[in-house]
């Protein structure tokens, strides 16, 4: 007999279901969030699963990793994508629990991708360094932002970067001064926080021959380039680069019918780590290649400049697709010709 489980995961319970292919429930308990504790309750049931199925929350990865660990097979569901019940008045974390076994089942649970761990955390450790730099900016525009309210004069983004203590008490009065100071530290301190992760990241990407292959896109450098690498995977798990391009957010989400829009699917569908990244290797792509930027303004000549812009990322997200399924470098005439 075959078995199938869902869990249930939230931030300090999860509730387990054990159903059969009945949909018959033979086990069912909400648990604390440890590991041996649901390995425990799981284990009599282990040779028969099928598999156990977790929901894609905020804090998956221990206990995808426990279970993988301890020899279970694991499913980690779309959270968003799952259909509900159809016609049920009632639910809870129990009948959520069983939803996920039931769907397992029936073979049509819609599947998350469950990343190698070792590429996961390099992955984070790059998201990391994005919110350390969205942080450094934010100081950045609030020393000038104080320069310009006490002094009346708007310093350069390059004049900023050069400021030190000293500079910034000749600069504001007393005791604000005292704000830049620190202000200033916290900007020094986050460039070297930052320099320390990209050497990491670098550092374990050395080896990868698909870094090679995204730095040959003209704009597409260091950080770039393992931002695209972690954040898709396996190339391999989209059917086509229409999909890719979709999961990238380089697609448009508009519904026309006869010509007429009748709606907007949702934008915050995909990637939005590796949305970022393709738009802005589309900024720097239309700034060092002369075909890519021909291209640019022709689009832009046309549409708002930030169609453009995402009509760049397109094409830049489909020839990725090309590369990395191919192993070709790019080849700027093929993609933009």
């Amino acid at each position: 007999m075959t078995l199938y489980s869902g869990i249930d995961l939230h931030a300090n319970n999860s509730v387990l279901a054990v159903m059969d292919d009945r949909d018959h429930v033979l086990f069912e308990k909400r648990l604390p969030n440890s590991l041996d504790l649901i390995v425990e309750s799981l284990q009599p049931y282990k040779e028969d699963l099928l598999a156990c199925v977790v929901e894609s929350t905020y804090n998956w990865y221990w206990l995808v990793d426990g279970l993988m660990d301890a020899g279970f097979a694991v499913r980690l569901a779309h959270t968003s994508a799952i259909p509900q019940y159809a016609g049920l008045k009632y639910s809870n974390d129990e009948t959520d629990a069983r939803h996920l076994a039931h769907l397992l089942r029936l073979g049509i649970l819609p599947e998350g991708y469950i990343m190698p761990r070792e590429q996961r955390a390099v992955r984070d450790l790059l998201r990391r360094r994005l919110l350390l730099v969205h942080q450094r900016t934010l100081h950045h525009l609030s020393v000038q932002s104080l320069i310009a309210r006490y002094t009346g004069n708007r310093l350069s983004a390059n004049q900023v970067k050069a400021l030190d203590s000293t500079r910034i008490d000749q600069l504001l009065p007393e005791p604000i001064c005292l704000g830049g100071q620190i202000t200033i530290l916290a900007m020094h301190w986050l460039d070297k926080a930052i320099d320390r992760l990209e050497r990491e990241v670098l550092k374990r990407l050395n080896a990868n021959k698909d870094y090679d292959l995204l730095t040959s896109i003209p704009g597409v450098g260091k950080i770039l380039a393992p931002t695209i690498i972690l954040e898709t995977g396996s190339i391999h798990r989209f059917p086509g680069a229409g999909h890719y391009a979709s999961y990238a957010r380089s697609v448009s989400s508009e519904k026309l019918s006869n010509g007429k829009l009748k709606g907007r699917g949702n934008k915050r569908n995909g990637n939005r780590y590796l949305a970022w990244a393709f738009m802005e290797a589309a900024h720097h792509a239309a700034i060092w290649s002369p075909e890519i930027r021909r291209f640019y303004e022709r689009r832009k000549a046309k549409r708002h400049i930030l169609v453009a812009k995402k009509t760049v990322a397109n094409k830049l997200t489909k020839a990725c697709y090309y590369m990395l399924t191919r192993q070709e470098p790019f080849d700027v005439h093929r993609a933009f010709g």
